[in-house]
C-alpha cells in the first residue's frame, strides 16, 4: 500500500507546482478552448516513452475505456477553464477538488460494486477529505447557480476520467495505457480546430505575452504532465477501494502550494506577493495537522 501512497503524494507535489504556475499565468482570464487544446498537445510528450516499451495496439475493451476517458477528460478540462474564466482560480480548484472524492466513492460502487474498507481506512479517508476541505475554504464564499453547475460538471468529468483510467489499466499495461489515453485526448482536441474562431485564437498570437508568464505556463504544463503521470501510476498500483482516498489526498497539493506561495511571498515578492493573514496561516496549520493524521493512519496500516 505504501507504494501507491508515496507515488500519489509525489503527484500532488507536482500538482502544487503546476497550480503555482497557474497562479502566475492566470492573472488574466484564460481562453478555455485554447488552454484545452494545448493541454492535449502537451500530452503527446508521452510518445517519447514508446522506444522503452513493447508498444502494441490496445485490446478492444481497453480501447472503449480509452475513448471514454479522452472524452470526459476533455470535457472536464474545458469546463474547468470555463469556470476559471468566470470565477476565482483558487475557489474553482478548491470546489472541484473537494467534490471529486465523493463522486469517485459513488462511482466505484456503481462500476465495481460495494467496496469493503476497514475502520482505519474509513477514518483516514474522512480525515484526508476533511483536511482538504478546510485548507481550501475561503472567506466570504459566494456560490451561485452557474458556479455550482460548471464546477460540479467539471468535477464529475474528472472523476469519471479516474474511473475509466483504472478500467484501462485493468486490461492494459501502465505505460501503454497512458500513451494511448494521451494520444486519444490529443486526437479529440483536434476537433477544436474545426472552428475558425478557435484556430485564430490558438495560432494568431502567443498564449502568454511576456517572458515571466511564458516560463510560468511552461512550468504549469510540465509539472501538470509529471503530476498526471504519477497520479496515473498511483491509480494503476492502488486497489479499487482506494481510488477515492487517492483523490482525497488533494489537500497535500494545497499544502505544497501554500508553502511554495509562502516562500515566494517572503523571498521573491516581485514574482508573487500574497497577503497571508494570521487567520489564513492558522487555518492552513490546522488542516496540515488533520491531513498528516490521515496519512499516518494509511502509512501505519
Amino acid at each position: 500500500m505504501i507504494s501507491w501512497l508515496i507515488v500519489a503524494i509525489l503527484a500532488y507535489l507536482f500538482f502544487g507546482l503546476g497550480s503555482f504556475g497557474d497562479k502566475l499565468v492566470l492573472d488574466g482570464k484564460p481562453k478555455p478552448k485554447s488552454y484545452t487544446f494545448y493541454v492535449g498537445v502537451f500530452g503527446l510528450s508521452t510518445l517519447l516513452l514508446i522506444p522503452f516499451v513493447n508498444f502494441s495496439l490496445p485490446t478492444s475493451i481497453a480501447l472503449a475505456w480509452i475513448i471514454l476517458n479522452a472524452i470526459v477528460r476533455i470535457l472536464g478540462t474545458y469546463a474547468m477553464f470555463v469556470a476559471l474564466e468566470k470565477f476565482d482560480v483558487s475557489r474553482v480548484m478548491a470546489t472541484i477538488g473537494a467534490t471529486q472524492p465523493i463522486f469517485i466513492f459513488i462511482l466505484t460502487w456503481i462500476f465495481w460494486g460495494p467496496q469493503a474498507m476497514t475502520m482505519t481506512d474509513i477514518l483516514a479517508f474522512i480525515l484526508l477529505f476533511l483536511g482538504s476541505v478546510i485548507i481550501s475554504i475561503e472567506k466570504n464564499i459566494k456560490i451561485t447557480k452557474g458556479y455550482l453547475k460548471i464546477t460540479t460538471f467539471a468535477s464529475l468529468m474528472f472523476s469519471l476520467s479516474i474511473i475509466f483510467t483504472k478500467l484501462v489499466f485493468e486490461s492494459q499495461d501502465f505505460i501503454q495505457g497512458t500513451i494511448w489515453m494521451c494520444v486519444f485526448v490529443f486526437l479529440f482536441t483536434l476537433f477544436l480546430l474545426f472552428s475558425k474562431k478557435t484556430r485564430k485564437e490558438i495560432f494568431a498570437k502567443k498564449m502568454v505575452s511576456n517572458e515571466k508568464t511564458q516560463k510560468a505556463f511552461l512550468l504549469a504544463q510540465v509539472s501538470g504532465g509529471v503530476a498526471n503521470f504519477l497520479q496515473g501510476y498511483s491509480i494503476y498500483l492502488a486497489p479499487v477501494v482506494f481510488l477515492a482516498v487517492i483523490n482525497s489526498l488533494r489537500g497535500i497539493q494545497y499544502i505544497f502550494l501554500f508553502l511554495i506561495t509562502l516562500f515566494t511571498s517572503f523571498f521573491l515578492p516581485k514574482l508573487l506577493k500574497e497577503d497571508l493573514s494570521t487567520r489564513i496561516i492558522f487555518q492552513k496549520i490546522i488542516s496540515i495537522i488533520i491531513i498528516a493524521a490521515g496519512l499516518a493512519m494509511l502509512a501505519i496500516y
